[in-house]
């Protein structure tokens, strides 16, 4: 027997089996076939109602910042919050922008419970999330502690992110209005010594040190 014929005898050989390991599992092997199917099938309607659920979203936030006044203000308070509520990456965090550029909500506590839904239960970007923690610093910098704002921002400071810069220049600024300016100073200086500086908040931070530390 020669190799060619050797050859012919197990290409024959793994066919055979080939058809009796398919034969003996027929049944197991049509469930997942049917399972990828159903898996595929579920993707794309999944995604259709994601889509038509951000469509929804985006024309309920639309309708509400353009048609808003003060006769429809609660009902745009509602639509805005409720928004929020969805979680939606885009729309959740303009919808809070918006209630608080208009003072649409009056409890400083819910406006932090917004924030941190945006913060902790979205799936934003890094720059984006850090982003919300300066915006929530800064609205709670008119009103709440120094613990408390410290706490709120200690992440943006203690890392290299495009924030810290913003963040220590509101830092020193709160701490310039509480006329804690050896604190202030600190910050100022910080924000000059440091590398990747927002190169505009640089120079106000050395304008400040000029006009009000310098001796």
């Amino acid at each position: 027997m020669n190799e060619q014929e050797i050859e012919i005898i197990n290409s024959l050989t793994r066919t055979q089996k080939i058809k009796n390991f398919t034969k003996k599992n027929t049944k197991f092997i049509i469930l997942i076939i049917i399972v990828i199917l159903l898996s595929i099938f579920g993707f794309f309607v999944l995604k259709e109602i994601n889509d038509r659920k951000k469509v929804e979203i985006s024309n309920l936030y639309k309708n509400s910042i353009i048609n808003f006044s003060d006769t429809n203000k609660a009902q745009v308070i509602k639509n805005l919050t409720g928004i929020i509520k969805k979680k939606d990456e885009t729309y959740s965090p303009l919808a809070l922008y918006f209630l608080i550029e208009n003072n649409l909500i009056s409890s400083k506590e819910e406006v932090n419970l917004y924030f941190d839904i945006i913060i902790n239960e979205l799936k934003l970007n890094k720059t984006i999330k850090d982003l919300n923690i300066y915006k929530k610093a800064l609205y709670n910098s008119d009103f709440s502690s120094e613990e408390e704002i410290l706490n709120i921002i200690n992440p943006l400071i203690k890392e290299n992110n495009i924030w810290r810069s913003h963040s220590l220049y509101l830092i020193g600024e709160y701490y310039y209005s509480k006329n804690q300016k050896q604190k202030a100073k600190e910050f100022f200086e910080k924000i000059i010594s440091i590398n990747n500086t927002n190169p505009e908040i640089k120079l106000e931070a050395q304008k400040r040190l000029q006009r009000d530390f310098s001796e």
